[in-house]
């Protein structure tokens, strides 16, 4: 199973604040070694590859979450705590 975190990154440079409190959920939870690939969309730059993921599965919001496993299609997550609950917890 591989998981990559897609995450925002605003004009400024900085992390949109939902992007940091998921990353800080993930931390303190200790799920963050779980997560395996780590991805920017940044903002204005449309072939940055997290904008071009977002663009390929159809997705509006950050984070998202690639969840691939061999033999099926990616599954794809916005919302944490469902991540959580089906994948991490599961897998653990």
């Amino acid at each position: 199973m591989k998981i990559t975190m897609v995450k925002k990154v605003m004009l400024d440079g900085n992390l949109c604040t939902k992007c940091e409190e998921v990353q800080k959920r993930l931390e303190d939870s200790g799920h963050i070694h779980r997560i395996d690939q780590f991805v920017n969309a940044v903002e204005g730059e449309p072939g940055s590859t997290g904008a071009l993921l977002a663009d390929l599965y159809q997705v509006d919001k950050a984070p998202f979450f690639i969840v691939e496993e061999e033999g099926k299609e990616p599954a794809i997550y916005t919302i944490y705590f469902k991540l959580v609950k089906d994948v991490l917890q599961k897998a653990a």
